[in-house]
């Protein structure tokens, strides 16, 4: 019996849906959409099961991002992207983990739909023109000229941009940081942080200590942690998790998760941390997401 070429392309079609969503309980939502449109079509019209997934899924995930822009307007504090369990298999492909991270992700909230959709599609996907044209409904003549401009506008707003950074260089930092977390340790934060270490948390208003402005700087960072981390009076445990295609840190609190982290590395010096704290967010690490290109 042939496979369901939904089935077969799950991977893909979540990894696509979350990209240009930064949430995994949106994308799931997109998907279910996208299944019930392709189960009602003639499939034995369709040429190009792929490419017609794809297609669908876009179509669906760009309906997602119109109603969701208000609810994030309205957000409480910085918005993260849902962080997603990975497995250390994903950083194989480099780009794919680094289109995954909590970093580039960020960056994408800063486009319009239409310029997010071809940005992800082509860079990420390497989506012909043509098929990305039917996907958002423009020509292609201007899905190049949108494609040039969403680069250009990623390319700015990247922290650090163009700067290369090997997996065990990214995975020292990260092991430095949890130690000098679960000891407390105030000069070994400082030892691990960039000076100018810049630090986002999203708590979505639910969470109290999470900061709803950046804190820029390792000193106010550092003693920000290790304050914040005293003051909620229960044993904490900080652990490393491959999120979003590389090493992070898992933040418990008597067994229970309570926040994850995600940072940036250059030189062997964490330059940037996302902090995602809000509980709507921490639902779904505890199983790795299947994710394909």
């Amino acid at each position: 019996m042939t496979p369901d070429p939904f089935v077969t392309h799950r991977g893909l079609l979540f990894t696509v849906a979350y990209e240009l969503l930064g949430s995994a309980a949106d994308a799931e939502d997109v998907l279910q959409e996208s299944w019930l449109r392709w189960a009602a079509v003639d499939q034995s019209e369709v040429r190009e099961p792929r490419a017609y997934l794809v297609r669908v899924v876009t179509r669906q995930a760009l309906n997602y991002l119109r109603t969701v822009s208000r609810r994030r307007e309205d957000y409480v504090g910085e918005w993260l992207p849902e962080p997603v369990l990975t497995s250390p298999d994903v950083a194989d492909d480099v780009e794919l983990a680094d289109s995954l991270s909590i970093a580039m992700l960020t960056v994408l909230e800063t486009l319009g739909p239409a310029e997010r959709a071809v940005f992800v599609l082509r860079e990420v996907f390497d989506v012909p023109y043509d098929e990305i044209a039917e996907a958002v409904g423009k020509s292609p003549a201007a899905v190049r000229q949108i494609a040039h401009r969403a680069k250009s506008h990623v390319a700015a707003r990247r922290p650090r941009p163009g700067v290369s950074v090997s997996r065990s260089e990214h995975a020292q930092a990260v092991d430095r940081l949890v130690r000098a977390v679960n000891t407390g340790d105030l000069q070994g934060l400082m030892d691990v942080l960039a000076p100018d270490v810049v630090s986002v948390a999203d708590g979505g208003g639910k969470v109290r200590g999470a900061a709803r402005h950046p804190i820029v700087g390792a000193d106010r960072i550092a003693r920000y942690l290790v304050g914040g981390l005293a003051k909620l009076g229960r044993p904490y445990l900080a652990s490393v998790e491959w999120v979003n295609g590389a090493p992070g840190l898992r933040m418990e609190v008597e067994g229970e998760l309570v926040g994850v982290v995600s940072v940036d590395v250059e030189g062997g010096k964490i330059t940037r941390i996302y902090s995602i704290a809000n509980p709507d967010k921490l639902g779904r690490l505890d199983e790795e997401a299947v994710l394909s290109r």
